[in-house]
């Protein structure tokens, strides 16, 4: 089985990032749609470890950013 991603969202919570995401799971073998639109979340805590993500969570906000000043 794959679990195909077809949904990220993020934004910032009174727990820190958190990242939701949706997904489908499909059977390798035949293309099968097992599942779809699977919800999960995880809170990107502001940890050492987590660093390198919240690095790239702040760049896309600032990519962002830069596009409605546009």
């Amino acid at each position: 089985m794959i679990k195909q991603l077809t949904s990220v969202t993020m934004h910032t919570t009174s727990e820190g990032q958190r990242i939701s995401y949706t997904y489908s799971e499909i059977n390798e073998e035949t293309g099968q749609i097992i599942s779809e639109n699977n919800r999960e979340s995880r809170i990107v805590l502001d940890t050492e470890a987590n660093a390198e993500v919240l690095g790239h969570i702040a760049g896309i906000k600032a990519y962002v950013e830069g596009k409605l000043s546009e």
